[in-house]
């Protein structure tokens, strides 16, 4: 464990950040599934929804910091590359 005093804040630091990059991260696995869940249901409309609330959560975590601009743009690329093939009726 840490043995000054500034070690001991930047592990509390350390602590804070990461549970706060996890909830990003999560928040952005649960809708990304949420996408692709709506997608096989094949409803457009909520596909639409949760996909822009999906690029929403994916640049807020870019914005915050657990991912990096290049991987949120991938992430956000392929599921609106998913997306907008469910909708043109092409296989999944």
């Amino acid at each position: 464990m840490a043995n000054h005093k500034s070690a001991e804040k930047r592990a509390r630091q350390n602590t804070k950040a990461r549970l706060r990059n996890k909830m990003y991260r999560t928040r952005v696995k649960t809708l990304t599934k949420e996408v692709l869940h709506s997608i096989d249901e094949g409803s457009p409309e909520q596909t639409q929804e949760v996909l822009i609330k999906a690029i929403r959560a994916i640049d807020k975590a870019r914005s915050h910091g657990p991912y990096h601009r290049k991987t949120a743009s991938r992430k956000i690329s392929r599921l609106s590359r998913l997306a907008a093939k469910s909708q043109a009726g092409g296989s999944v």
